[in-house]
This record gives structure tokens, sequence and C-alpha cells, in this order.
């Protein structure tokens, strides 16, 4: 009898050091993001040290066509298999008379280091620095989309910012885990922590909260408590018929993230 309880809980057991040693592969899967293509002629090269010597790559894409007005700055931060060209030639299009500032995510091709939360989120502190000290912007605006809207709030909770826009966003990554494995004990093997209802429970800045109603990788609940954290939200709109990864598909999705840019502007 002692052994058919002790086999079960053996394997148990095993499942759960699997599932900490594997996390890291799991929620930073950098082999997996798209290597960047041709940039656009206009866009040019950033780098960046990192305090522990490693080197972050990235680019900067003016606004086309010239500049007029106040000099916005769009610092965007892509999902967990997103790399940064990607990620900026898609805010360039949503926001052209924008600068848009990208970086792919140390551990992910040309960036060193190994990947982390901590490690993301520290890194998006000297993006923002750098970035601001380069161009000088009027305002500053963080995108984040799916993790990278960890990245981005985390940013907003520890520097001055203009607004904040997060696509597909939870309120807590313990939260979003231990919801989609309910029979591990998810909060004690987590050894990544992004925690924006948190972050950004007392921040000012206005935030817009964009999600897709059929999104099953991060559940529209958590986006809405998220939500219930944020102070100064100025727009939450949830996308009919969308998943976690064809939300960026559809023109309610563009309108949505034009119309989160002109909230937080009418907000400032």
């Amino acid at each position: 009898m002692w052994k058919l309880l002790l086999i079960p809980a053996i394997l148990y057991l095993g499942v759960c050091v699997v599932a900490f040693f594997a996390q890291t592969a799991l929620l930073f899967p950098a082999r997996l993001a798209l290597p960047a293509g041709p940039p656009p002629s206009t866009a040019g090269p950033l780098e960046l040290a990192t305090p522990d010597g490693h080197r972050l790559h990235g680019l900067h894409i003016p606004p086309a066509g010239g500049r007029d007005g106040e000099r916005l700055l769009i610092l965007g931060f892509g999902g967990n298999a997103w790399n940064a060209a990607a990620a900026a030639e898609y805010l360039h299009e949503l926001y052209p008379r924008a600068d848009v500032v990208a970086f792919h995510y140390r551990g992910y091709a040309p960036s060193g280091g190994s990947p982390g939360a901590a490690a993301l989120q520290a890194d998006a502190l000297l993006i923002h620095d750098q970035a601001r000290e380069r161009l000088r912007p009027a305002r500053v605006v963080a995108v984040g989309f799916s993790v990278g809207s960890g990245v981005a709030a985390h940013l907003a909770a520890r520097r001055r910012l203009d607004g904040a826009i997060l696509v597909t966003p939870f309120d807590s990554l313990s939260e979003l885990a231990a919801g989609h494995y309910p029979w591990l004990p998810v909060r004690l093997l987590l050894r990544h922590r992004m925690e924006p209802a948190a972050e950004l429970r007392g921040a000012a800045l206005p935030v817009a909260l964009i999600a897709g109603e059929r999104d099953t990788l991060v559940p529209p609940a958590r986006t809405e408590a998220l939500a219930r954290a944020v102070p100064n939200l100025v727009l939450l709109r949830i996308i009919a018929g969308a998943g976690h990864n064809d939300i960026y598909q559809g023109e309610d999705f563009r309108a949505a993230m034009r119309e989160a840019l002109a909230r937080i502007a009418s907000a400032a």
C-alpha cells in the first residue's frame, strides 16, 4: 500500500521539478523568436551596455515625413516570441508621427545575456533612460504586448511616463500561471515575477488596456482584474472575437490602439 502511494507522489514531485527548471524556456522562448528582417531604410541601430556586462541591441524608427509638433516617443516591449524589429515596425505603422524605439530582450539575438522577468524589467529602465537622453522627447508612452505588458507596467511604476498602452495584459504572472496549472503549486514554483496590478496601483499616469474576447492564454478575467487596480484607466477595450495572437490582424484593434493614444494625450 505504501508503495502504491509513493509512486504517484514521486511522479508528482518529478513534474514539479521539471516545471521549476523548464519555466524560463516556456515563458521566454528566445529560440522561437523570428529573426529580424531588414529594418526600414529610415531606422537606426541602437545599443546599450547593462551593468552586468551584456550588450542589448535595438532600433529607432523616426517619424514618417518629418516631425510636426512636440516630439512623442513610443517605447515598445514585444511579446515573448517577438523581435524588436517586428515590434518597432508595427508601432511605426500605427503611430507614424512618433519616434519608435524597441530593443531585443536580453537572450534574444542579437542581444546578449539570458532572459528572465527581473532582467527584462531592469533593462526597461535602462532603455527608457537612454532613449530619453538621446531623443529628448516632450512625451513618452510605453506600449507593451503580452509579457511585454508586464515589462511596461514595471517601467511605468518607476519612471515618469505620459501614459502606457498594455495589450493582452495580465494582473499577475503568478495568478495567470496558477489558472493554467491549478494542479501544480505554481505560486511556490514560479521564479519569474511580474505583478502589473501591484505596480500600477499607485501610479497616476493614464493607462489603456486592450484585450481579446477569446484569448485563452491571457483570459479577459485577468485583464479585468488589472483594470480594477489601475487608478487612471482611460480605456478598457475587449476586441470581439479576438484571440491572443490574432488580435493584431483586425481593424478594430488598430482603431483601439489609436484611440488609446488619443485618450492618453487628452488625459495628459
